[in-house]
């Protein structure tokens, strides 16, 4: 699909550069900006009733440093002759979750940096918020990684399941675009039930079909987490972005165990496409 508005989430922390990326993504694309600045409001105590001074200032200084990067981000976008709007948000988490969805539902792609990642509240609030209920797909992008939807070699980590199947379809537009397409799998499964006999070639002839220049990969994991292979092909491949499936879980049992999505989200060093 085409990418036409960007739902960029902010943070307090790191807040610049996430804007600069924010921005920068949005002029690649030539796409509306709907920037959202962010945060977590902690709860009053339960003993302290009335509500306590303390809980009140803090408030007041939270609500005060988003304030100011939301004048930040509006001078960004002026000063960048973006189509724009930016919207404020501070509440609890399942509160701002609800206020993610709502905001999702008219975007294409949800951008998270690194400062917002640095929050890992704050980010399962966007997850939830964004991709479990509004299901929409995901741009993560580390400190050192360059917020694009038009890369030029991408990873498409590929497991057979329907996950990963919607992250291609989302990403159908910037894997049509790339100069290739790495389907990689790790240590398949040739039954019938799993990767079939050809682990791979199903898909790559699902890509070609749209004009996706793709080659399927096979890789041996060695007892290796499957993140780890996967970020070490992509450093080997010189990929611009990972594009997988996210949570094959559910949510509650991957927060509990943890798993490939909840580490690439935390750990991740490249950009990361996430879908469900």
């Amino acid at each position: 699909m085409s990418f036409k508005t960007v739902l960029a989430v902010i943070g307090a922390s790191d807040a610049t550069a996430d804007i600069k990326k924010a921005v920068e993504l949005a002029l690649e694309l030539d796409a509306h900006l709907c920037a959202i600045v962010a945060g977590l409001a902690l709860p009053p105590s339960v003993a302290e009733f009335p509500t306590g001074t303390v809980w009140l200032d803090q408030r007041y200084e939270d609500m005060k440093v988003l304030d100011d990067v939301r004048k930040q981000v509006e001078a960004a976008c002026q000063a960048n002759g973006l189509s724009f709007e930016v919207g404020q948000i501070y509440a609890e988490s399942m509160f701002l979750a609800g206020e993610i969805l709502q905001r999702a539902l008219y975007a294409d792609v949800i951008l998270v940096s690194d400062g917002v990642r640095s929050d890992l509240e704050l980010t399962r609030a966007i997850i939830d918020g964004g991709v479990f209920d509004a299901h929409k797909p995901l741009l993560l992008v580390p400190k050192d990684g360059k917020a694009t939807l038009k890369p030029k070699m991408v990873l498409l980590a590929w497991n057979s399941r329907r996950e990963a199947a919607r992250a291609a379809r989302e990403a159908m537009d910037m894997l049509v675009s790339a100069d290739t397409v790495h389907v990689v799998l790790v240590d398949p499964d040739t039954s019938y039930w799993r990767n079939g006999e050809e682990p791979g070639a199903d898909m790559a002839t699902y890509l070609s079909r749209h004009g996706v220049k793709a080659v399927v990969e096979q890789i041996a994991g060695g007892g290796r987490p499957v993140e780890q292979v996967l970020e070490q092909h992509a450093l080997d491949i010189d990929a611009d972005v990972i594009v997988m499936g996210a949570y094959g879980h559910s949510r509650l049992r991957e927060r509990i165990l943890g798993g490939v999505t909840a580490s690439m989200l935390k750990d991740a060093k490249f950009p990361i496409f996430l879908a469900r």
